[in-house]
């Protein structure tokens, strides 16, 4: 309450201060200063016709007499009326005044009542570092990880949580650190190195420094399926002119990811711009791996290629073993044992298919076509 009432003085003596300049004199009297003035002059008029009347004065005199006292008259008739004027005035301001040492306060308060919460505690930055802060304050939550840092500068696992908030944020000299200090405390892993490379990178303006492929090939070294580090590895072999390279490098990208992979995108990008194809995906909607897949990879060897097809195809028949109900896998496993030349092992896709929709007529309808088709009997 105490609080409130301190509040409340000082919001007064804040509207008092700003309304102090309005303020007008003292009252003025019944008979204002203007009117006792006028009252003069009409004596000194009536005394100077009595002068002259009585011949104490010359007519000349008395008439530049009369004349000063006229314009006087004027000056006085003109005074009152400003003070008529000034004194509406007067009452308008005071009005203002009112309204404002009064209006203000409670227009405020109720807004604060409404919108604000009273009744919350106060808390301030220090405290705020110490609480649970709310995930959506990401200053606060790097803030409290530096603090953190300061504190216990060997502790890896926080420079690996803050890196890519830096990174996110744009602050990628932090995060290039952050990368390096989690990398020498915690040891190299694929996505510390990737982590790095990406941020030097950035910081480069998109171009993969010396630096940043050394991060990169670390990645791969640590896990050769990383598809980050394969894509900006092939982007280096890009920047440096080496667009067979890239390709081959993309290409074995797109071939190894699923169909719905994010990447998949800008791998298309990528090869359409250095003039390549692009690769079916082993979960691709298009018929399975075959032979247009195998001429899809020209910048790969012939063993390469068929090396890389067959991969596709025992990948692709291991996920249906696990996951059978995929009638469309079942469909491109056929088609590409069958491009192969695997006919027998084309058959026994089918029979396990068959078996996986035995309630299915539809499902059934569609394997039993495809394999007349093929040519692998019924």
């Amino acid at each position: 309450m105490l609080l409130w009432i301190a509040f409340s003085l000082m919001t007064g003596a804040a509207i008092m201060a700003v309304l102090w300049p309005l303020r007008t004199g003292a009252a003025l009297p019944a008979a204002s200063t203007a009117e006792a003035d006028l009252a003069v002059y009409r004596d000194q008029l009536t005394e100077i016709e009595r002068d002259r009347a009585s011949g104490l004065i010359a007519p000349a005199e008395g008439e530049a007499a009369r004349t000063e006292v006229a314009r006087r008259i004027l000056r006085a008739s003109a005074e009152r009326s400003r003070e008529g004027a000034s004194s509406g005035d007067d009452r308008r301001r005071r009005l203002v005044a009112v309204v404002a040492l009064l209006g203000v306060p409670l227009m405020a308060g109720g807004l604060y009542l409404a919108l604000g919460s009273p009744l919350y505690p106060p808390q301030p930055l220090a405290q705020r570092l110490e609480a649970q802060p709310n995930p959506s304050d990401v200053a606060i939550l790097i803030r409290k990880v530096e603090s953190h840092l300061e504190a216990n500068p060997n502790d890896g696992r926080g420079y690996e949580v803050v890196a890519p908030i830096y990174a996110r944020i744009g602050r990628l000299d932090d995060a290039a650190r952050a990368w390096a200090n989690a990398i020498r405390l915690l040891g190299p892993t694929a996505p510390r190195e990737t982590g790095l490379g990406e941020a030097l990178t950035a910081q480069a303006g998109g171009v993969v420094t010396t630096q940043a492929k050394t991060a990169f090939e670390a990645a791969l070294t640590a896990d050769p399926k990383d598809p980050k580090a394969q894509y900006f590895l092939g982007l280096a072999a890009e920047q440096d002119g080496r667009k067979a390279e890239a390709a081959a490098r993309w290409s074995a990208l797109v071939a190894q990811s699923p169909a719905d992979a994010p990447w998949l995108g800008l791998l298309r990008e990528a090869l359409a711009r250095i003039g390549a194809p692009m690769p079916a995906t082993l979960t691709a909607p298009a018929a399975g791996p075959g032979a247009a897949d195998v001429a899809a990879a020209e910048s790969l060897t012939p063993e390469q290629r068929d090396a890389m097809v067959r991969g596709m195809v025992e990948r692709l028949e291991a996920r249906l073993t696990q996951e059978g109900d995929d009638i469309e896998g079942w469909l491109r496993l056929m088609r590409a044992w069958t491009v192969l030349g695997q006919q027998d092992k084309a058959r026994v896709a089918a029979g396990q298919a068959r078996t996986h929709f035995t309630s299915d007529s539809g499902a059934l309808g569609r394997i039993d076509a495809l394999a007349h088709e093929l040519g692998l009997g019924s």
